[in-house]
């Protein structure tokens, strides 16, 4: 396989990884994502991004207890907004719908990331106009390399959305004041292979010129 082939391979076949087998990441693989999220493309070269490697059982359940609050809040409003029944009208599978609106609401959905080998926090410099964008580019880098490495990740904020826990994980992990903190990123070997979810066709999410005017 060409490198042009191998790079639109992993793009088109990578999957966020919720479930990892018990096994350590090897050094070099993380290295390796390290290096694929430092050679982003950044503002001005600005680079405002910054990684923490955590490794440590009891730091994973603790960074992963402040996702589950975070997330079970999020959904929990969703619920009694009414939004989530709108996300999930087309489910005409109750017991189905059942378990996945627990799973929304308990924030058991991000709870996951305590049983991940690996947890990289990524962090970004406050003073730098294009630190979200910049660091989503890194990150995106992180798991185009993660796959292509037959490893996997999730893309994760829960825990990053809400001030509060956003300064708890700073707190735990000692972030300076300077930084904010952008997500967490899972890393791990893939418990099962799973297919790709089904994406909108080009033809419907491109235009010509102006909005509503087909490109295709």
């Amino acid at each position: 396989m060409d490198v042009v082939n191998a790079v639109e391979y992993a793009i088109g076949t990578r999957v966020s990884v919720r479930a990892y087998k018990d096994e350590e990441v090897p050094e070099d693989v993380i290295l390796k994502v390290l290096e694929a999220g430092r050679r982003a493309p950044s503002g001005e070269n600005a680079q405002p991004w910054r990684f923490i490697v955590v490794k440590d059982p009891v730091m994973r359940t603790r960074l992963s207890e402040i996702a589950r609050r975070g997330s079970g809040r999020r959904f929990t409003g969703e619920f009694v907004t009414g939004v989530m029944d709108k996300r999930f009208k087309g489910l005409n599978d109750e017991e189905k719908k059942k378990r996945i609106y627990k799973n929304l609401t308990t924030g058991s959905v991000s709870a996951f990331i305590a049983y991940a080998p690996v947890l990289i926090v990524v962090i970004g410099h406050k003073n730098v106009w294009d630190t979200p964008f910049d660091c989503s580019a890194a990150i995106q880098n992180m798991l185009i390399m993660t796959h292509s490495l037959s490893f996997g990740a999730c893309w994760v904020n829960a825990g990053t959305l809400d001030i509060r826990d956003e300064l708890k994980i700073k707190e735990l992990l000692k972030v300076p004041e300077e930084f904010k903190v952008i997500s967490i990123v899972s890393l791990g070997r893939p418990k099962e292979n799973r297919q790709p979810r089904i994406r909108l066709p080009l033809e419907e999410m491109v235009f010509k010129e102006e909005y509503g005017k087909k490109y295709f």
